[in-house]
């Protein structure tokens, strides 16, 4: 990160000067004192990134944390470079130093987030990998690992589990071996020599032996990562103040009626309506192509379960046979054994599938229509994926809570595995997207639908 760094640094000082010199005319003394200046500013930089750690680790794999604390560096390092400019006098070109503190962070940011996507697909591709062990209940240890064997992006190895006094398993029910009790954990830390512990919320550890087991692991290699009993919340929603000792978590509540607001609804139509200007040319050339395809129908219409439980008209480019709908049935228990998902009916290599559709499914074209159900109010950009009635009836009382928002064309789930996820996993990611409803993570969302869209990971 710091080799990198620093070339960003020295393009942005190149760029920055050529800006000043095609834009305010070319200025003979500005060559001669650049590029100390440029050198002492960018060493500046540097230090003021290290204080704001923003060359931890730790951070790299994941968050905004690590992107927050460049900006926060970039910032002090051009308040400070500007006042002494200004103090001591010295002659330093204003348009040099504005276009060389907007171009910097840019560069900077980009870096990380290359790096971050490199490290991620080569840990994803079984490289740097972090032998952990678990340390609570299978229950727990179980959970955790499910989650860490799905996002492997991560890097994390589950190598074994260390479970309360009194556990006598030998395995958990994902297969992960059990090494021994919490009672004989440093022997096993200093045996196996893991690279994480990992408490889960089933420790039975108290705060007195957590902490006693922290000063006898103070000069061994190993990093301790603790799970709390809070999960599928947030961190903009989580504030940590220690008080007297007590480390106390304070809890936004849930945000599901942030999401409703007309802020949103204001982006939503004036974005729907953009976008069925400009892809006007588009959605006429794939209703010609669908049409030509059999001769039936260009719109398939179907009813959906919208906000609050209300059922609207969902509108998509039609994919399908003329009669889909008839021999649906017959298909679901094939569809249930080729993916698992028994609530939503999703299944490969559907025989129903048109030859266009095939192609509008694969790029997901065939959704563009909904963009007049956003238009419209039926739904959003982003949300929980509008479900047909008969899924509703199946749905448990948790599942409910995705009716608190909008449905949206896309949302947290398509960009996580799409039709490859179970109905468990798309359950869990809708909800968290209603409980921690933010503008961010709205627009992170509609970025990652591009990619998964091309990639057309999970679309069928």
């Amino acid at each position: 990160m710091v080799l990198a760094d620093v070339l960003c640094l020295v393009i942005a000082a190149l760029t920055a000067y050529m800006l000043r010199q095609a834009v305010l005319g070319r200025a003979g003394d500005l060559t001669e004192n650049l590029w100390d200046a440029a050198v002492l500013i960018a060493l500046g930089w540097l230090v003021a990134i290290v204080l704001f750690s923003g060359y931890d680790p730790r951070l790299l794999p994941a968050g905004p944390e690590l992107f927050g604390n460049v900006l926060h560096a970039s910032l002090a390092a051009a308040g400070i470079v500007g006042s002494v400019v200004y103090l001591a006098s010295i002659e330093l070109s204003r348009g040099f130093f504005l276009a060389f503190f907007v171009i910097g962070p840019l560069l900077l940011l980009l870096n990380r987030l290359l790096l971050r996507r490199i490290l991620n697909a080569v840990r994803a591709r079984g490289h740097f990998r972090e032998g952990v062990i678990a340390v609570g209940d299978l229950r727990h240890v179980d959970g955790i690992a499910r989650t860490i064997g799905r996002e492997t992006w991560l890097g994390y190895d589950i190598v074994g589990a260390v479970t309360p006094p009194g556990d006598r398993s030998t395995a958990s029910a994902l297969g992960i071996p059990v090494l021994g009790t919490e009672a004989d954990l440093l022997s096993i830390a200093d045996e196996v020599r893991p690279h994480v512990l990992l408490f889960t919320a089933g420790s039975s550890a108290s705060a007195e032996e957590f902490r006693r087991t922290a000063w006898k692991l103070e000069d061994a290699e190993v990093r301790v990562i603790v799970v709390p009993a809070l999960t599928e919340i947030s961190a903009d929603r989580v504030r940590m103040r220690p008080v007297a000792g007590l480390p106390l978590v304070h809890m936004d509540l849930p945000r599901a009626r942030h999401a409703v607001k007309w802020t949103k609804r204001a982006v939503d139509v004036l974005a729907s309506g953009a976008l069925l200007i400009l892809l006007s040319p588009l959605l006429a050339a794939i209703a010609l192509a669908v049409r030509s395809a059999d001769g039936g129908p260009v719109i398939f219409r179907q009813q959906r379960v919208g906000r609050d439980g209300e059922q609207f008209e969902f509108l998509k480019f039609r994919t399908m046979v003329t009669d889909a709908e008839a021999i649906l049935v017959e298909m679901t228990e094939r569809a249930v054994q080729d993916r698992g998902n028994a609530v939503m009916f999703k299944m490969k290599h559907d025989p129903r599938i048109t030859r266009p559709g095939r192609f509008l499914r694969r790029y997901s074209l065939d959704e563009l229509p909904q963009l007049w159900n956003v238009l419209r109010g039926d739904m959003s950009l982003v949300g929980p994926r509008p479900a047909l009635p008969r899924e509703v009836h199946g749905y448990s009382e948790d599942a409910h809570r995705r009716h608190s928002v909008r449905p949206g064309i896309t949302g947290l789930w398509q960009v996580s595995g799409r039709s490859d996820l179970s109905w468990e996993d798309t359950v869990r990611l809708d909800l968290y997207y209603v409980d921690n409803w933010s503008f961010t993570q709205d627009v992170q969302i509609l970025a990652r639908t591009l990619r998964a869209v091309a990639s057309s990971s999970g679309a069928y």
